[in-house]
């Protein structure tokens, strides 16, 4: 059986963090305690050296390692956050460090990592296969594995975010995380549990790449056969032994969430929040958006990270604003006579919608003869408005239909 993480452990990390990392704020989010009907508070780890959490556990790991151990360097696996947060560490401690990170992994992640000093090597399509090639790097070369979180060390580092929490808000009740591998909230539930048992400590994963509920069901780790999410940094295929032993003893609930809620709460966050975060760092927040989940206020979600890809965050605010029915797709048949189209538009601009862009077709072959195709993307102000905008459009004539999310 595997012995777990003790709040003894915890300390001792928080002593070795204290001139390392920094002391996130947890500041009060007034649209989620509104939902909520009591206080809901956000832990931004966003704003964590390197952008995440991650440097807590990955400097607790390689701040213990021996002198001859940093001698042969350190190697990880990482889509992202725990890359940059060992190569921030091993800097510190002056080791040098090899991360293998997806071929498909943001490029500003990359650029990151390599900018705190590391080698990086893109390998494989998911951070499973990534790993793979770690471990062989590992043995190979003699470099120490610093795993993502499946290791009492990394596990004890992020138990710490914990500890500020209960800190900054004793009298919490509910709190909710991101689960990719279960470092984080394993450690936190180390914490919460040994010093405020009432507390409720939930996790929360991407539906497209849920590993933890068919494990709990089996009652041990269990490898999805696939997995795909906007999430990356909680995109993995298969729980860590050790932190489904801390799951399963020591948190409460898991829960899932689509990527829809993620974009939700992704916009909402932008928005309302004014908050940077990546998807795997408001799956928390998505969660609580999206009723998944019942809680006791005062609440605390942690926005695990913030290293978001510019490029998919241009992807994720069009989708957010189009699962909250802000980004309407139409397309609308109608007569191809002078004037039709300024018509149509006209009709749209009355109702206060705003035309993103338009595409007029003549020859699409399911038309009929002198009929034409307009391929509309209109901004409106939510559900209400766009259904609004189109019961008018048909009962002026227009054919109307919906165009599925791309």
């Amino acid at each position: 059986m595997t012995e777990l993480v003790s709040l003894d452990d915890v300390r001792a990390a928080r002593e070795l963090l204290a001139d390392v990392t920094r002391t996130t704020p947890l500041e009060p989010s007034r649209p989620l305690s509104a939902a909520l009907g009591g206080p809901v508070w956000l832990k931004c780890e966003n704003f964590q050296r390197a952008g995440s959490y991650k440097v807590r556990g990955a400097y607790v790991r390689i701040s213990r390692l021996s002198a001859a151990e940093r001698q042969r360097g350190v190697v990880a696996a990482s889509a992202g956050n725990h890359a940059q947060g060992v190569a921030l560490a091993a800097g510190l401690v002056g080791a040098h460090a090899t991360v293998f990170m997806p071929a498909n992994a943001p490029l500003p992640k990359v650029v990151a990592t390599k900018g705190y000093g590391a080698q990086v090597e893109l390998v494989g399509a998911t951070v499973d296969e990534s790993l793979v090639a770690a471990q062989t790097f590992a043995e190979r070369t003699g470099a120490v594995l610093i795993h993502p979180f499946d290791h009492r060390d990394v596990i004890a580092g992020q138990g710490t975010v914990a500890l500020e929490i209960l800190e900054q808000c004793p009298e919490v009740r509910t709190i909710v995380t991101g689960v990719g591998g279960g470092g984080l909230v394993s450690g936190m539930a180390v914490a919460a549990k040994a010093l405020r048992p009432d507390v409720r400590v939930i996790g929360v994963q991407a539906t497209g790449a849920a590993a933890f509920p068919p494990s709990l069901v089996a009652g041990e780790p269990v490898r999805l056969p696939a997995f795909s999410t906007i999430a990356d940094g909680i995109a993995v295929g298969r729980p860590g032994d050790v932190t489904f032993t801390h799951v399963r003893k020591l948190v409460d609930e898991i829960v899932t969430v689509t990527e829809e809620d993620i974009s939700r709460a992704l916009l909402m966050l932008l928005e309302r929040g004014k908050q940077v975060v990546e998807p795997a760092g408001a799956v928390g927040v998505a969660a609580l958006l999206a009723g998944a989940v019942e809680v006791e206020p005062p609440v605390v979600a942690v926005l695990s990270g913030g290293n978001i890809d510019p490029l998919l965050m241009m992807r994720v605010i069009e989708h957010g604003l189009a699962a909250a029915g802000r980004y309407l797709r139409v397309t609308v048949r109608c007569s191809d006579r002078p004037g039709q189209l300024a018509s149509l538009l006209g009709q749209i601009a009355e109702h206060r919608a705003n035309v993103v862009d338009v595409e007029h077709q003549r020859a699409n072959p399911h038309l009929r003869l002198g009929e034409v195709e307009v391929a509309l993307s209109v901004e409106t102000r939510g559900v209400e408005h766009s259904d609004t905008l189109i019961s008018a459009l048909r009962a002026s004539g227009y054919q109307v239909s919906i165009a599925p999310e791309a």
